[in-house]
């Protein structure tokens, strides 16, 4: 199973994640970042370096974040790979932990 990023990363986009993911799987969009899970070799270290708490593995996902498993397999076909640490976007602290942000989501 593939690791997915979830809502919490729209309008943050800490990028810590990045600097561990041995496989590249990390893509980058407007607002927000997905891991393709043809890349993703299930590793787990991005997890613990995601300030959002964004990241869960396909089979632990809450049941309100399962939309994400499409979305991260459908925008990384479309994304750029994201393999070096960027600052987090402006307003970061602002959104980091505010609920419901799928609505915001910049493809």
């Amino acid at each position: 199973m593939a690791f997915v990023v979830t809502d919490n990363c729209i309008q943050c986009k800490y990028t810590d994640c990045v600097a561990v993911c041995p496989a590249d799987a990390f893509h980058e969009g407007p607002n927000f970042m997905v891991i393709n899970p043809i890349e993703c070799i299930d590793c787990g270290l991005c997890v613990p370096e995601c300030d959002a708490q964004a990241i869960f593995q396909e089979d632990e996902l809450p049941d309100d974040q399962v939309v994400y498993v499409e979305l991260n397999a459908e925008l990384s076909e479309h994304w750029p790979v994201l393999t070096e640490v960027k600052p987090a976007m402006d307003e970061a602290e602002k959104w980091n932990g505010v609920e419901n942000k799928l609505h915001m989501l910049e493809k």
